[in-house]
């Protein structure tokens, strides 16, 4: 039963109560300030201290926000989880509260934000509502989703500092600025039935109960090396599968020898897709959805949402070794702490990542999640080649837009602004003489927005077309009816804006416009990948592209390149597949040469990588942080500066200190770096000579001292005997006999090293060492920098890349 509550003063005393009872705390509110804050610093640092789950989103609306309230949130406790919601000039301020308590849930809300006077003696209207069903779930779905939207970044030391900056500018600006709410146009962020838009995938299914339901095409060679990594040691991997080809039946194949299987994504309709394709490969399972509205996590298979089970009380009602399995789809990266809050978590036998973009920094977290391990790899452009997708006829067409005056926002532009460029007569006039001169017969539009999308299809309508517009906020037609109509013939064309990125196909789409800047490459490949799949009436799929000067432009084409060589220049008229078509407009290619000419440097480039991900973290990256979660390769750190410690000096990275004591030791970090290994045997020794701690790890070794650490590391794991201990000289000491390991140390890493180094490793008189000294005060640094470096390297030897 519902129990309703209007709270009209203090509510400060009921967010406390509530503070020191439940298990799950989420406050959502349009902007804080330091006095409240600092009102709810002890309680929330005290439910935080007793292992409540404990999540807050505010807003930059207007930068009401005060950075001092964002670094008193911050300071409460590390793990309270803290997301700022980039408005960009639309209005957000909804103020809600949340508590999970042991058998019901209670929702607050009303007009109260985080300052002193809402909580405290300003005249507030606010709700409590206490039940165990429906709206305090409800509540807690679109609460997640607004956590984990897009538009939200975490808060942490290196985004407030941003933040700070962008706050001082705006109040320097407008210094008399009268800050009032204003009732402008919502965004707004429920979107369709998740459940309705799952439930019409479900019934589109081509394939019919009944059927065996066997392998095909890309999904054999995968599930083989599926089994070889399994079989190696490794426990996890990614597999890399273009659209298109049955990424999700392939986890369903690869899944029918474990017993309980937990399959995570990051949006309501994959996870009904993915049930339902589990459905025709295991008929002998049972099923369970376990989401904001579901919990049916008995079942054999259980499909849940990361935003639902990394919440406290949701992830504990499962034990850690609950799955054999865990597969994880594909996600956006501001779920990446969800994701490894879970895994961290769960202790599977096996972890399984599957995506079907193929560039590996611009899908950066699902990469790190399964160590860098790829067992499989076909990207779309293979898939073509081998029949087992449609070609492509691309046409680049010039947009003499100037995109360079418009606000970059990080990883998108200012909506209002390119709005303002978009929606003229001119341009769509442009879009719709492009679009007649090189279009079949179904064609599917991506747009920037929905103001673009709906500006677009009116304009098509005008010109006598079948058009329709459809996104989130259409209620005119559903989705299925819409791609009814366009299966059909009925209309001649669909403009979208995300909707189908994931999880939708319309295989008889034989036209693919688009009318957006390319902001990630990610994104591009995945709506290219909705013309591709195989249909009758299609012999090929028309790509309409309009190329302007924006952000991505120069390198956008390299996704047709067949060549894949990172070392090649850029080329702006790519090798694409023997039966693909590729057209580009001569002021097109002039554009992207002079795009290319003022391109930034690679060295800023990897300082802008660097950066991003230092903001993500919060801190400092590491050197295997860089590799698995940096947007650059990390191999081009030590290409450009000799090491990665190389690029923090020239970044102004390191204190004072760090920089002494870098210069002193920099021949010898360098000589880490960069020394061969055709095997892991010096990495391997020099790790046998960390094991020793801070003091001692420089000291000379002999090679009885390494023998025991150098065979257990090099025999722990399949993959490394595998790679590395295996020939014949190698296979004889799988048995451990100290002699003849301690020869072998001798021959190759002691006697090579010392060889190779100039000096600087030493092997005589049977202890291998250094001949450099170490300052006592340079100990600890020294030995955390050479570590780094060490495992970095042996990690990136270890790791497993299929073609």
């Amino acid at each position: 039963m519902t129990r309703a509550e209007l709270i009209t003063e203090s509510l400060v005393k009921h967010l406390i109560r509530g503070m020191e009872q439940a298990s799950s705390i989420c406050i959502l509110t349009s902007f804080v300030m330091k006095s409240g804050c600092e009102m709810l610093f002890e309680p929330l640092r005290k439910a935080a201290e007793r292992g409540a789950d404990i999540k807050i989103c505010t807003g930059d609306y207007l930068f009401i926000t005060q950075p001092e309230a964002l670094k008193a949130i911050s300071n409460i406790h590390k793990n309270i989880e803290i997301r700022l919601w980039k408005s960009n000039g639309t209005s957000f301020h909804p103020k809600a509260y949340l508590f999970q308590f042991q058998n019901d849930g209670q929702l607050i809300v009303g007009s109260s934000n985080l300052s002193r006077s809402a909580l405290t003696t300003g005249v507030e209207w606010n709700v409590s509502l206490s039940e165990s069903t429906r709206v305090y779930e409800d509540a807690l779905d679109q609460f997640t989703k607004i956590m984990y939207h897009e538009q939200t970044i975490v808060v942490n030391d290196e985004t407030i500092k941003t933040y700070e900056e962008k706050y001082e500018h705006f109040h320097q600006k407008h210094p008399n600025l009268v800050r009032t709410w204003t009732k402008r146009e919502e965004m707004e962020l429920m979107l369709p039935s998740e459940q309705e838009r799952a439930n019409e995938m479900v019934k589109e299914a081509t394939n019919t109960y009944g059927e065996e339901i066997k392998p095909r095409f890309a999904q054999i060679p995968a599930l083989e090396e599926l089994e070889t990594t399994i079989e190696e040691g490794y426990k996890s991997a990614l597999v890399v599968m273009a659209t298109g080809l049955g990424k999700t039946y392939l986890a369903a194949f690869f899944a029918k020898s474990f017993q309980r299987i937990l399959f995570i994504a990051h949006r309501e309709e994959i996870l009904h897709q993915a049930k339902h394709s589990f459905e025709h490969v295991m008929n002998d399972k049972t099923y369970g959805i376990y989401n904001g509205k579901q919990k049916e996590g008995e079942a054999d298979v259980v499909f849940a949402s990361i935003f639902t089970l990394s919440m406290k009380q949701h992830l504990e009602m499962f034990s850690p070794d609950e799955f054999d399995l865990i597969i994880v789809d594909e996600f956006h990266h501001a779920a990446a702490r969800s994701y490894s809050r879970v895994l961290d978590y769960f202790q599977p036998q096996f972890l399984l990542g599957i995506t079907a973009t193929p560039d590996r920094n611009d899908n950066k977290d699902v990469y790190a999640l399964c160590d860098g391990n790829v067992a499989f790899r076909l990207d779309f452009l293979e898939a073509i080649q081998r029949q087992w997708l449609a070609p492509f006829h691309y046409y680049g067409i010039y947009d003499d837009t100037d995109y360079r005056q418009l606000t970059w926002l990080g990883n998108r532009y200012a909506e209002e602004e390119l709005l303002q460029v978009q929606l003229k007569e001119e341009m769509a006039e442009n879009i719709v003489q492009a679009w007649e001169k090189h279009k079949q017969s179904r064609t599917l539009v991506f747009c920037s927005s929905i103001k673009q999308a709906d500006y677009l299809a009116n304009y098509f309508q005008q010109k006598g077309y079948k058009a329709i517009s459809l996104h989130s906020r259409q209620v005119e037609v559903s989705r299925k009816h819409a791609i009814e109509l366009l299966n059909n013939g009925e209309i001649d064309a669909i403009f979208t804006v995300d909707l189908f990125n994931e999880g939708i196909d319309i295989p008889s789409v034989d036209t693919l416009l688009f009318v957006r800047p390319t902001e990630s490459l990610t994104v591009f490949t995945q709506q290219i990948g909705r013309g591709l799949r195989l249909h009758p009436e299609k012999n090929y799929c028309v790509v309409i592209d309009l190329i302007g000067n924006y952000r991505n432009a120069d390198v956008k084409l390299s996704v047709f390149d067949t060549s894949n060589d990172p070392k090649k220049p850029k080329q702006f008229q790519p090798n694409v597949p023997a039966n693909c078509v590729l057209n580009i407009e001569t002021e097109v290619i002039n554009l992207l040469a002079e795009i290319a000419r003022k391109f930034q440097p690679r060295k800023e480039k990897l300082k802008d990588a660097y950066f991003t991900l230092k903001q993500e973290l919060g801190r400092r990256p590491t050197y295997l942080e860089i590799h698995l979660k940096g947007q650059s390769e990390s191999i081009q750190y030590k290409q450009e500066f000799n090491s990665y410690l190389g690029f923090l000096y020239w970044a102004d990275e390191l204190s004072e200190r760090e920089k002494e004591v870098f210069k002193r030791y920099e021949t010898w970090l360098i000589e880490v770096e960069k020394t061969g290994m055709a095997k892991s045997y010096k990495m391997v020794v020099l790790l046998a000579m960390l094991q020793r701690g801070v003091s001692d790890w420089y000291q000379p070794i002999t090679p009885e001292e390494t023998a025991p650490f150098f065979h257990h590391y090099l025999t722990e794991t399949e993959y490394r005997k595998k790679i590395d201990f295996s020939d014949k000289e190698t296979k004889r000491l799988w048995d451990y006999n100290e002699e003849k390991v301690s020869k072998l140390i001798v021959k190759m890493p002691m006697t090579k090293w010392s060889g190779s180094s100039k000096g600087l490793v030493t092997f005589e008189n049977n202890r291998f060492g250094f001949s450099f000294d170490v300052v006592k005060e340079d100990e600890e640094l020294l030995y955390e920098w050479t570590r780094e470096i060490c495992e970095y390297r042996l990690h990136v030897h270890f790791e497993r890349k299929s073609n």
